[in-house]
């Protein structure tokens, strides 16, 4: 039996294992737009360690870090830095948005901020911007199911094939069992990615050059200049740190205002479970360990990918490893991308309808779950178009969107911490940092001392949302008395 058809059988297998986790797991909630949307506010630790690491760590860590550790070495520690530190603040945040998610019934992080700053406008931009940021990094996720299935396959499953089959299994549990069916399969593909990960990571430097240590030599000996941070840029040029440090700081600011990410407060049972998670979540990055030293071990192999997105599928091929284990590869790559997606898609959804649609249309229930999964439908047709454009990469696609969302920080933090701000001043801010940040990504050229186009945009962001907050009149004591009572 020829090793695709092996590689093939045993990806098959998998997709029918996560398929069957999420419609079982969607048994267990309730027909509520609670219930989709936040699980009932059910999950304990192991759920909510899981759901939030899986979550993080998604085909962008198991495709795109060992392809910046092969291509631009030091640079992708980036990735290692931005998580330790994003994650951090929800340690005192979490637990207050959960508390005020319980009492006045949010579900999604739009509604936290217009409960505190009443605007149905306000609402729509969050819900849109929300979009606009999704679209990129679900896009992310079906390139690379489909990179990986193309590669272990010989090419037989060619990369549109590969993230329709993949995808048409995440939107079918997503549909059938919400926020429920996201927790349960992430629990099953973060365990399964973590040992591979591990396995793949330890076995190609020993194999390639008998040992880390002696990997590391020979870098150092041949291609020292990966090896100096903060590394490359795309182009084989030294990367700035004005980039390199931008780009960390806009991501660990970014990282926890991600709607999907910030909405797992609301579906922790108790807040001892959200301070658990976030302290135990570190030891999640050492992830990210294996990934980094596979791309490593990729730099002086023989041969060359067709992207540099590719290196650890090619490697895993020219290796001549058994088709069982390059299909159990496949599986672990395909619980990065999944575990990620499905809460994508379940989020976007989520949000266009309760802060978007719902505040101007008033619909029951059963239409807002209906409507949903209309849009989640949508959201994955619209990534898969643009899955399959081959220019694109991983690593940049889920930079760009972090511009937009690092914009969402600002609010978050006004409405939890500052009375004085206004529901015209955090408009004003929002707009002025988003369309910032909008300006720099589309002229790069223009960005000071090679920043971030989203720490450009927070530069404008917090100025204003200060400025035009003391200038307009102060919320009125009630109201606050009500939210943070």
């Amino acid at each position: 039996m020829e090793q695709w058809v092996v590689v093939t059988i045993v990806i098959t297998l998998y997709l029918a294992l996560t398929l069957t986790i999420g419609l079982l797991a969607g048994r267990r909630q309730t027909d509520s737009v609670a219930g989709y949307v936040a699980a009932d506010r059910s999950f304990g630790l192991l759920v909510m360690y899981f759901v939030t690491g899986a979550s993080v760590f998604s085909a962008f860590a198991f495709l795109g870090g060992p392809g910046w550790a092969y291509s631009r070495g030091a640079a992708a520690f980036y990735i290692l830095a931005y998580g330790a530190l994003g994650m951090a603040p929800f340690y005192w945040i979490g637990p207050k948005v959960a508390s005020l998610g319980r009492k006045h019934g949010f579900v999604t992080q739009a509604q936290l901020i217009t409960g505190r700053f009443p605007s149905r406008n306000l609402s729509g931009l969050i819900a849109l911007l929300s979009l606009i940021a999704f679209v990129p990094y679900v896009t992310l996720q079906m390139r690379g199911a489909g990179i990986v299935i193309e590669a272990v396959t010989d090419g037989n499953v060619p990369i549109w094939l590969g993230s329709a089959v993949a995808y048409g299994i995440v939107i079918a549990y997503v549909l059938s069992a919400g926020a429920m069916a996201v927790g349960w399969t992430n629990t099953f593909q973060g365990i399964f990615m973590v040992l591979i990960a591990w396995s793949l990571g330890l076995y190609l430097p020993h194999a390639l050059y008998g040992g880390i240590g002696e990997m590391f030599t020979q870098i150092i000996a041949e291609r020292p200049e990966l090896l100096a941070p903060p590394g490359l840029t795309a182009s084989g040029e030294p990367w700035s740190w004005g980039a390199y440090s931008t780009f960390i700081l806009v991501s660990a600011v970014g990282l926890m205002m991600w709607p999907h990410l910030f909405m797992k407060a609301f579906t922790a049972k108790d807040d001892d479970t959200l301070r658990r998670t976030v302290i135990l979540f570190p030891t999640f990055q050492l992830f990210l360990i294996p990934v980094f030293l596979i791309g490593f071990s990729g730099v002086l192999f023989p041969g060359s990918p067709p992207s540099s997105d590719f290196i650890l599928p090619f490697m895993i091929l020219e290796t001549e490893l058994p088709a069982l284990v390059v299909g159990l590869f496949c599986a672990g790559a395909l619980s990065a991308s999944m575990s990620t997606g499905d809460a994508l898609l379940h989020a976007s959804a989520s949000v266009v309808v309760e802060d978007g649609v719902q505040q101007f249309v008033d619909l029951n229930e059963h239409t807002q779950r209906r409507l949903m999964q209309g849009l989640v439908l949508l959201t994955g047709a619209i990534a898969y178009i643009f899955a399959q454009d081959p220019d694109s990469s991983l690593v940049l696609l889920l930079a760009s969107a972090y511009g937009i969302i690092a914009q969402f920080a600002p609010p978050v933090v006004a409405a939890l911490y500052w009375k004085r701000a206004t529901t015209t001043g955090v408009i004003a801010g929002l707009i002025a940092g988003a369309a910032t940040a909008f300006f720099f990504w589309q002229s790069p050229e223009l960005k000071p001392f090679d920043m971030h186009e989203g720490i450009v945009g927070l530069m404008v962001h917090i100025p204003v949302l200060i400025g035009v907050s003391l200038a307009t009149p102060p919320q009125s004591q009630l109201h606050l008395e009500r939210f943070f009572d």
